[in-house]
């Protein structure tokens, strides 16, 4: 009589089915964290976090760690993805919620930051850093909004401009822009100069007004670069350095 034998194989259990992954110690993952050795929580964490019969408080602290390393190494996108994962395992850590917001708003994405900051507050009301990024991009938001307001729009009224050059202004955004730094950029001076006395104030005003009138003067001349001189006059009043 031919008998069958059972053979077995290394991946596979007693009912033909993949047998499951050997369960890791977590112990160096958690030293390594505890110790704050960020090379080896990248070189030695993966594998807690990867395998199935991770406990779940292990597999969230390795995340975590992970999460935390990446972002410092400016690996937004890993760290992100981390984040992800720990908030299926636990969606109600408001830092986590902060943490990922913070990296959100770093790669740009003001929108997603935003929601991320709201979920945190929202957790944990009290929450002081989620309540200063909230409260720092709405400001942020705030001014952007502002700028796109006034965008492509001069410090004078192009409804009651007469002379060329400010009809040249009115219709190229990039002058238009430069002509509103510039006035922004003078009354900031004039602040400035205001301790010093009227003056001092009067001196600055005078070569603002000077510039006005070469630039109303010499607009349509030959070898005249209008936007070359607006960014020489917005440097003057800036700085070098820019300040």
């Amino acid at each position: 009589m031919l008998v069958l034998g059972l053979y077995s194989s290394p991946g596979l259990c007693a009912t033909g089915e993949p047998a499951a992954p050997p369960q890791i110690d977590a112990a160096p993952c958690l030293a390594a964290i505890a110790a704050g050795d960020d090379d080896r929580v990248l070189s030695i964490c993966a594998d807690v976090i990867d395998n199935e019969k991770t406990a779940r408080g292990d597999r969230l602290k390795a995340l975590i760690a992970r999460a935390g390393v990446l972002a410092r190494r400016d690996q937004a996108d890993r760290a992100i993805a981390d984040y992800d994962a720990v908030l299926r395992l636990d969606p109600m850590l408001a830092d986590i919620f902060n943490a990922r917001g913070e990296l959100w708003r770093k790669k740009g994405d003001r929108v997603k930051a935003v929601h991320d900051f709201d979920a945190a507050l929202k957790l944990k009301p009290d929450h002081a850093k989620a309540k200063a990024n909230h409260r720092a991009l709405a400001q942020e938001l705030e001014r952007l909004g502002a700028q796109m307001a006034v965008a492509g729009k001069p410090s004078f009224n192009c409804a009651t401009a007469r002379r060329a050059v400010e009809k040249a202004i009115c219709v190229n955004p990039e002058l238009a822009d430069l002509d509103r730094e510039i006035y922004a950029a003078n009354a900031r001076v004039l602040r400035e100069a205001a301790s010093e006395g009227p003056p001092a104030v009067r001196a600055l005003q005078r070569k603002q007004d000077e510039f006005i009138a070469r630039r109303n003067a010499a607009f349509g001349r030959p070898g005249y670069d209008l936007k070359k001189a607006m960014r020489e006059r917005l440097q003057d009043l800036n700085g070098v350095d820019g300040y």
